[in-house]
């Protein structure tokens, strides 16, 4: 994805306020050899390039004075109430060093699993992203995690998901091995589960009273 930037030569509260009262985002871009760059873009252009999931993880050309440079979003800071980007960081990155970054999940086939067709279980996405290391040619836009399998009482954890060829997951997830999704059978599906031979045992019951 392509994001047009401006070089930005006043810096303080007072400018970022006017900045903003022009329609611009102020932002800065770090990391690499280069020393801090302090830019602004266009509010609206970045407003909606930020609902895009792939603005979040993917590697960006950002372009100032016709020159590109790939970044990575890192931060952005949004008014407490008003739709308005306060201040967007990004993070510059080579082709040869890996980047430590959270992908989005997409589960799919819930739908097909025996847990969800035939014992009627809900399925939970219990983390949306996942944490991973890996060249920035390598970095995709998100992962899936094939929930065909899932069992009943069982999860989907990070090591059990087939990663993308050159993606790793970091150390600390590769160690902890956190739950992805799970899958469970609803508290009131259970109950009348429970509750149905009692019910259809209750006529015989009665009619045995009415014999004695």
């Amino acid at each position: 994805m392509k994001v047009v930037a401006f070089e930005r030569s006043v810096q303080g509260t007072g400018a970022s306020r006017r900045l903003r009262n022009s329609g611009k985002t102020p932002g800065i871009i770090y990391g690499g050899k280069d020393a801090v760059s302090v830019i602004e873009l266009d509010h609206n252009a970045l407003f909606h390039a930020l609902r895009k999931e792939a603005f979040h993880s993917s590697i960006l050309d950002l372009e100032i004075g016709g020159k590109a440079q790939k970044v990575l979003l890192r931060d952005y800071q949004m008014h407490p109430f008003k739709p308005l980007v306060l201040h967007i960081d990004f993070q510059r990155v080579s082709a040869t060093e890996k980047v430590h970054m959270r992908v989005p999940l997409h589960f799919i086939n819930a739908d097909t699993s025996s847990a969800v067709k035939l014992q009627g279980a809900v399925v939970s996405h219990i983390s949306t992203d996942l944490e991973v290391s890996c060249l920035p040619a390598d970095l995709p836009e998100f992962i899936e995690v094939d929930l065909s399998k899932i069992e009943v009482g069982h999860g989907i954890h990070a090591k059990d998901i087939t990663l993308p060829k050159g993606v790793s997951l970091v150390l600390h997830i590769e160690q902890e091995n956190p739950v992805l999704a799970n899958a469970r059978i609803p508290a009131v599906k259970s109950a009348d589960t429970e509750a149905a031979p009692s019910a259809a045992g209750a006529p015989a019951a009665e009619a045995a009273k009415d014999k004695s």
